[in-house]
C-alpha cells in the first residue's frame, strides 16, 4: 500500500533558476534515493503515482524533478541545443544531486530521461551512483523516432495535444513541446548518437522497452546489450508502447523492484502492492 508514504512538493534552486521537485518518503527510508528523469514531454507530476508505488516496493526514498522548460520549473530560451541531453546529464543533473542533498542514488529515466541517465552514468563524476533503470531510451536517432515526432507535431498544432500538455506544463507548454520537437526534427540531430559512451558505464543497468514502441525499435536495446554485455539486464515488455510504466505498471514494478533490490541490498521480504 502507498497511503503511508509521504509526498511533498517543493522547488530546488540551481544556478540557472528553480526546478519543480516531488519528494517521496516511505515511513522508514532505507537504501539509495531513486531519481526519476522524465521523458521529452514529461514533468515530475506526469510520473503520476508510479514513484510512490516503486518506493513502496523498495523502501527507498525518491525524488522527481521537472527539467528547465517543463512543468513548474523555470523557462528556457529556445531553440534547445542539439546536445541538450548531454548538457542535462553533465551539467544540470550533477548540480541537482548536490543541491537536493542526494547521496547514493539510482537513476530511473524514461525516453529522453533514460538517455540522460545513460550519459550521466557513462561520463559524469558520480561516485554515489548505484544503478540505472533505462525505460525506452534513445541511444541513436532512428527514422521511426523522427516520424513519430512529426506526427506528434501535427497533433500539437491541431490543438488536441497542446490542450493535454497545458494541464501539466502551464506557461511552459510551448517551450516544452517545441524545445523537444524542434531539436529532434532538426536535420543535424540525425547524427546524434551516444553508443560510443555506453561502454564506459560501470553501474548495473536495467533496460526496458515496449514491443510496440512507436518511438524506437529493438535496435536501441541491441545497442545497449552490445556495448554493456553482462552489465545490462535487457527486457522487452510485451503488449506495450513507449511508456512501459504506464502501459504495464505491474510488470514494470516487478522488474524494477527486483533489480533495485539486487543492486542495492534493499530486496524486501514481501512485495507490497
Amino acid at each position: 500500500m502507498t497511503n503511508d508514504i509521504d509526498t511533498a512538493h517543493a522547488m530546488v534552486e540551481l544556478r540557472d533558476g528553480s526546478v519543480e521537485v516531488v519528494r517521496v518518503s516511505p515511513p522508514s527510508a532505507r537504501g539509495p534515493t531513486l531519481i526519476f528523469l522524465h521523458e521529452g514531454l514529461g514533468s515530475a507530476g506526469l510520473w503520476r503515482d508510479f514513484p510512490q508505488r516503486l518506493v513502496a516496493r523498495t523502501g527507498c526514498p525518491a525524488v522527481a524533478y521537472s527539467r528547465f522548460g517543463y512543468g513548474g520549473s523555470g523557462p528556457i530560451a529556445l531553440p534547445r541545443p542539439l546536445d541538450y541531453m548531454q548538457r542535462e546529464a553533465l551539467d544540470v543533473l550533477p548540480e541537482f544531486v548536490e543541491r537536493a542533498g542526494v547521496g547514493e542514488h539510482v537513476l530511473i529515466g524514461h525516453s529522453d530521461g533514460a538517455s540522460i541517465a545513460l550519459i550521466y552514468a557513462a561520463r559524469a563524476n558520480a561516485p554515489g551512483l548505484r544503478a540505472v533503470v533505462s525505460e525506452a531510451a534513445h541511444v541513436f536517432c532512428e527514422d521511426v523516432t523522427v516520424a513519430a515526432i512529426e506526427r506528434a507535431r501535427k497533433l500539437f498544432v491541431a490543438g488536441r495535444l497542446r490542450d493535454a500538455l497545458a494541464r501539466h506544463h502551464g506557461a511552459n507548454t510551448d517551450i516544452a513541446f517545441f524545445g523537444w520537437c524542434d531539436a529532434w526534427l532538426d536535420p543535424g540531430f540525425r547524427a546524434w548518437d551516444i553508443r560510443a559512451d555506453l561502454a564506459s558505464i560501470r553501474a548495473p543497468v536495467l533496460a526496458l522497452q515496449g514491443d510496440d514502441d512507436p518511438y524506437g525499435t529493438a535496435l536501441q536495446l541491441d545497442a545497449i546489450r552490445q556495448r554493456l554485455g553482462t552489465a545490462a539486464q535487457i527486457e522487452i515488455v510485451e503488449r506495450c508502447g513507449h511508456a512501459p510504466h504506464r502501459d504495464r505498471p505491474e510488470v514494470v514494478l516487478d522488474a524494477m523492484g527486483a533489480f533495485i533490490g539486487r543492486c542495492t541490498g534493499t530486496m524486501r521480504d514481501s512485495v507490497t502492492k
